[in-house]
C-alpha cells in the first residue's frame, strides 16, 4: 500500500471522528494514530528503544 493511500485513510479517519465525535474524538484519533504510527516503526525494525531512552550528544564536550 503507498504512503498516498494510507495518508488518505488518516485523513478520512480524522475527519470522520471530527465531523461525528467533535474536536476530543479529532485529538484522540490523532494521538491513537501516532502512537500506532510509532509501535508499527518499531517492529518493522525502523526503531529501536534506546533512541528513545538516549540524550541529545553535545558536540562541544560538555555533559
Amino acid at each position: 500500500m503507498s504512503m498516498a493511500v494510507v495518508g488518505l485513510m488518516a485523513g478520512m479517519a480524522l475527519g470522520f471522528a471530527g465531523y461525528f465525535g467533535g474536536f476530543g474524538a479529532f485529538l484522540l484519533v490523532a494521538a491513537l494514530g501516532a502512537v500506532g504510527f510509532v509501535i508499527g516503526r518499531f517492529l518493522e525494525g525502523d526503531l529501536e528503544v534506546g533512541d528513545f531512552l538516549r540524550g541529545r550528544e553535545r558536540g562541544d564536550g560538555r555533559r
